[in-house]
């Protein structure tokens, strides 16, 4: 089964969350160590995202969603 997450109205795959959040990382100029801070996780954690090693959860891929739609967000 494929999970799917909805953001702005429309249902993503969990491939597809990431390659947004890489989009939207590259087009502002994000640091992974800064992206991480925003989301309130560790460097490593976004590093294995990016690199398909790992998937962020159901918590962290809501405080994704809320980065995209919004463009800040900070959890802490």
């Amino acid at each position: 089964m494929i999970k799917r997450y909805i953001l702005q109205e429309k249902v993503l795959t969990m491939i597809d969350l990431i390659k947004k959040l890489e989009t939207h990382r590259l087009e502002n100029k994000i640091s992974q160590e800064d992206l991480a801070e925003k989301l309130g996780v560790a460097f490593s954690t976004v590093n294995r995202w990016l690199n398909d090693k790992a998937s962020p959860n159901k918590i962290q891929s809501y405080h994704i969603g809320k980065l995209l739609k919004n463009g800040t967000h900070k959890t802490r």
